[in-house]
């Protein structure tokens, strides 16, 4: 079966093909036969006839740094009846600008393949799903209020604050049990961000790694442990983590198999969890998860291999 498929991401030329899961996605795309089009989000309009277009760009990619795609002319296509499946793969912020882009992308429903299925990402940010399953996660508190933090702390002694819609690892802080500047912290937090944001034990286990595990419509895929860089408590990779080789404990296939299925029944075919001394859930990756070219790197397998037969499945 031979698919168009469109490409809603950044843009090309500022990636690094190295590690990046959405270039390994096209790159596995483009070996099956596929024909690859690129566009930014901020192309995407909705004419008076209520059809979903985009100005496209057809690419060719290679895995070659500094030559990694080349380009044809733009064109304007219909995303409903022109294209089979788009990957809405740009990167957050979980803004505005990202939920309209989801509610644009949703009535192509029924006409063509949204991975993620856009309304189920609107739906299930990355730090919001996860509270439906508390049962795996540290304790965690969601607030604006710096005394409920306070309250909070009192009980569970050192702390990491962090966006409730951030992504990469940005802006995520540790307060000591001490408490020291944790007002002044969550002032600026408070003025930063108009909604709540999320509180959470610190969990000294993170000193040895946050796994990252690769789910394929419900599916294991593979894992990757993150270790933090020197000075950092944060593993992830944008902020200077670095990636080995692991394994799944039984408490971690455990977490798999609750999300499995829902992630499944939601079209969410291509999602990351981040866990933590392998029993601590911590997030739910569904924007655009990452990790599948370190994982393959050690695993020797092809994620996106797995993820285009499960597109392939759905259509």
């Amino acid at each position: 079966m031979t698919l168009r498929v469109a490409v809603q991401m950044d843009p090309l030329h500022s990636i690094n093909i190295v590690g990046d899961s959405s270039f390994a996605l096209m790159l596995a795309a483009q070996e099956r036969g596929h024909e690859v089009f690129h566009y930014d989000v901020g192309s995407l309009s909705l004419d008076e006839d209520d059809r979903l277009i985009a100005h496209v760009t057809p690419v060719t990619v290679q895995a070659v740094l500094g030559d990694h795609y080349k380009a044809g002319d733009k064109r304007r296509l219909d995303l409903g009846r022109d294209i089979d499946v788009v990957l809405m793969r740009q990167d957050p912020p979980f803004d505005m600008g990202y939920i309209t882009a989801t509610h644009l992308l949703e009535r192509i429903e029924g006409e063509t393949l949204v991975v993620n299925n856009p309304r189920s990402v609107r739906n299930a940010p990355e730090k919001v799903m996860v509270l439906d399953y508390r049962r795996f996660m540290p304790p965690t508190l969601v607030t604006r209020s710096v005394d409920e933090v306070r309250t909070f702390q009192k009980k569970h002694g050192a702390i990491v604050i962090k966006p409730i819609h951030g992504n990469g690892g940005k802006a995520i802080f540790r307060v000591s049990e001490e408490g020291e500047n944790l007002g002044a912290l969550f002032e600026v937090f408070n003025q930063t961000w108009p909604e709540p944001h999320m509180v959470q034990a610190f969990l000294p286990e993170v000193a040895l790694g946050d796994k990252r595990i690769v789910l394929v419509d419900g599916e294991i895929a593979g894992a990757i442990n993150r270790r933090p860089g020197e000075g950092e408590f944060r593993s992830n990779l944008a902020v200077g983590g670095y990636a080995e080789k692991t394994e799944l404990t039984e408490q971690e296939r455990e977490i798999c198999a609750a999300l499995g299925p829902e992630l499944k029944r939601l079209g969410l075919i291509f999602v990351g969890i981040d866990v933590i001394g392998g029993k601590w859930l911590t997030e739910i990756n569904v924007t655009s998860p990452t990790g599948i070219v370190a994982i393959d790197k050690f695993n020797g397998t092809d994620t996106a291999g797995m993820i285009w037969d499960a597109i392939a499945a759905r259509i």
